[in-house]
């Protein structure tokens, strides 16, 4: 039961009982056979559709469950393994590969959400019904009158400061314990003298009970505090999503027998197979068969690799069209993938450092009000030896210098631009990532995926023959190789009818037309010698026996958007660096056509993160723009971060925003709304201070009642909140 209540209970017992249930049982299914895939091509509402239909009209499948937010499916099927799931949406044209239900650290966020929206809810109701009750007091009512609609807003007022207030109470009391003075203590002491006085007033039929004011300010705390959760705490750790991704068991092949066992049992010196389209889940080296892999998550690269015995492997690449045989180098917590979880989690305790500016100023600001406070109740004592008046001004001052318009100085306008920069295209992941991002001086880019949609296109057909192209594209259509389908799209020609079509893993296509031997593929399996590397563009061959092969060029499609991006950063004064784990020549290539002069290619994740860190050792505030697991550790590490929505779900769990659309322009338009944004939080804050100037020495002269106190606190809550809003014009 430790792991069940470790987090806490809430005080409303559903909202405790309805996630412990809802934890159970998804223990229950994991154990009756419940298999959790990723889904990284997955992207709208018509995937959902064709995966779920697909998996739920496969045998032994119960239902599927798609989340495409996480881009998961989730698949009740007893008896069933990831190994039998992921051909099925492999024919449908969806890549999947599983993840392990333990890896899947659950976050408090959503129930946190859900508990200061019920408190919101409730403080909200109240709060009416007692201004309700209070306008036939303020209207004049007297005696019995007044004291019962008093009994009766206490009756309201009392419970819904006890539940709503809770999570200003227990942060006090968290604070206290440690003898540190936090801004929730002066809040909750606020709420407990304003509740106090109310009663006590109530039952010597006092003139002024607050109960109307002490609920109004639990509203409008809770809605600071429910703004600062959307802005700082939605985001979830990096390392845990990287650490989902490692593939959770192998096959151990032992005295030529296979045996699937979990990944921590393996050792360096095992054998492990790998089957077509599995993920890679451990370091090591070929021994057995030859293939493809697909190296972008940890490399960059754009196309698939040749992969033969020899030669070594990293966990989280992919295998693609043949099966192999690996002896295992290093797995587990010593796999490359495993250690690049360690840089994330290195890079996110550094990043830590930064806290919003509230938090800040917070220090110096709780020890403030509570002297004020006590100066104002012992003068008063002094100079009147009336405990009722001094108590009186005592709670006036504590809520008149509550800090509501200081909580909200930053969620605020964190709130108002994440409003803004999502109708640009951009989603706004961390609080504090827009004083981050104004101060960004240089602009790091990963270049597929990023600046690149990382997808080939034919540059041009006109090499290939008019006659040959039917020719072509049968062979492209019979091979899932990313430069055959590219080369598929491209062509229009009805398909020739071929014999004998059999893909070759790791070299290409072969088949009979008319008799003769027609190949598609790479040029040294043609016997061809070509220099790819020192090539901007990629290459595939197609040869007719009797005939010159034909080279057909491929060239990476930029990402709309992505030249004006870079110009407009250039035009803003912002240094542009260009790093990408490709090849040098496509690399120069493409920072040529962009217009960056600073580039790096073959660059491979550790190197990112270091290039990123040594640019912050000389004083460079780094905005890493990013999409793949090569490019997590960096994200982390960098000042500023931003991955597409493309992006691995690593990469943007890593990233402070997220780009919801296809244009790269929005990113250029983010540096000047956070820009726009700070300003706003140094208003708020100006405004929160001259409150204060007038507020405090008004309330410590005996000028302001709690209630008058309450509403004056509110007022420039409400302030605070329309100046924020400005920045979504």
């Amino acid at each position: 039961m430790a792991d069940l209540t470790a987090s806490g209970f809430s005080a409303c017992p559903a909202c405790d009982a309805a996630p412990l249930a809802q934890r159970l049982a998804d223990r229950a299914e994991i154990a009756q056979g419940t298999v959790i895939m990723s889904l990284p091509t997955a992207h709208c509402a018509a995937c959902i559709t064709d995966v779920e239909t697909a998996l739920t009209a496969h045998p032994g499948v119960k239902s599927a469950r798609v989340n495409l937010t996480l881009r998961r499916v989730t698949v009740d099927a007893p008896g069933l393994t990831a190994d039998d799931l992921i051909p099925v949406l492999a024919g449908v044209g969806y890549e999947a590969h599983e993840l392990d239900p333990d890896a899947l650290s659950a976050t408090t966020a959503d129930r946190q959400g859900r508990d200061l929206l019920m408190r919101i809810g409730v403080s909200g109701f109240a709060m009416m019904n007692i201004m309700i009750l209070s306008v036939a007091v303020w209207s004049g009512a007297e005696a019995a009158t007044r004291d019962l609609f008093h009994w009766i807003s206490g009756a309201i007022a009392l419970p819904t400061v006890f539940f709503a207030g809770q999570p200003f109470f227990r942060s006090a009391w968290s604070a206290l314990r440690v003898g540190r003075l936090g801004m929730d203590v002066p809040i909750s002491l606020a709420l407990i003298l304003a509740s106090a006085i109310s009663v006590y007033e109530t039952m010597n039929s006092g003139h002024h009970a607050y109960f109307d004011g002490v609920t109004m300010l639990c509203f409008f705390l809770l809605i600071g505090r429910y703004l600062d959760h959307r802005t700082r705490a939605i985001a979830r750790s990096a390392a845990a999503e990287l650490t989902a991704l490692e593939v959770p068991r192998a096959t151990l092949l032992a005295d030529g027998a296979e045996q699937v066992v979990p990944v921590a049992m393996l050792r360096p010196g095992d054998l492990i197979r790998i089957r077509p389209g599995a993920r890679i889940p451990a370091d090591g080296e070929i021994v057995e068969g030859r293939s493809e892999i697909d190296r972008a998550l940890l490399t960059g690269e754009t196309l698939p690799v040749l992969a033969a015995p020899g030669q070594m492997l990293s966990a989280g690449e992919v295998n693609l069209t043949g099966p192999l045989v690996l002896r295992v180098t290093a797995a587990g917590r010593d796999s490359s993938l495993a250690r690049l979880t360690a840089l994330v989690e290195a890079a996110e305790s550094a990043r830590g450092r930064y806290t919003s500016l509230a938090d800040r100023a917070s220090r110096a600001y709780s020890p403030s009000v509570h002297l004020i406070a006590l100066c104002s109740f012992a003068g008063w004592i002094w100079a009147t030896g009336d405990l009722r008046l001094a108590v009186n001004i005592a709670a006036a001052v504590l809520i008149v210098t509550c800090p509501c318009a200081l909580g909200l100085a930053v969620p605020a306008v964190a709130t108002a631009a994440s409003g803004r920069l999502f109708r640009r295209g951009l989603l706004i992941k961390d609080g504090t990532a827009l004083e981050r991002l104004a101060e960004v001086d240089t602009v790091v880019f990963d270049k597929t995926g990023t600046l690149t949609l990382g997808r080939p296109v034919l540059v041009s057909a006109d090499p290939l023959p008019a006659d040959l192209r039917p020719v072509a594209r049968a062979l492209a259509q019979a091979s899932s190789h990313p430069l055959s389908v590219a080369l598929a799209a491209a062509l229009q020609e009805r398909p020739a009818d071929l014999t004998d079509v059999t893909e070759h893993p790791g070299f290409g296509v072969s088949g009979r037309w008319q008799g003769r031997v027609v190949r598609l593929g790479r040029a040294d399996w043609l016997g061809v010698a070509d220099d790819d590397e020192n090539r901007p563009t990629s290459a595939t061959w197609l040869a007719i026996e009797g005939q010159p092969p034909v080279r057909l060029e491929f060239t990476d499609e930029l990402r709309p958007g992505a030249a004006d991006c870079v110009a407009a950063l250039r035009k803003a004064g912002l240094g542009v660096v260009l790093i990408s784990g490709d090849r040098h020549a496509a690399v120069a290539d493409l920072a040529d056509r962009l217009g960056i002069q600073d580039f790096r290619a073959a660059v491979d994740p550790q190197g990112k993160e270091s290039m990123v860190a040594d640019l912050a050792a000389q004083g460079a505030r780094v905005l890493m723009v990013g999409d793949g697991l090569n490019d997590t550790a960096a994200l982390a590490r960098a000042h500023a971060s931003i991955s597409p929505a493309s992006a691995l779900d690593a990469a943007r769990v890593a990233s402070d925003m997220v780009l919801t659309g296809s244009d790269l322009v929005p990113v250029a338009e983010a540096v000047a709304t956070a820009r726009l944004a700070t300003r706003r939080i140094r208003q708020n804050f100006a405004i929160s201070i001259a409150y204060n100037i007038v507020a405090v020495p008004l309330a410590v002269a005996g000028m302001v009642t709690p209630l008058i106190a309450a509403l004056a606190m509110s007022i420039s809550s409400i302030t605070v909140t329309l100046n924020a809003l400005r920045l979504r014009d």
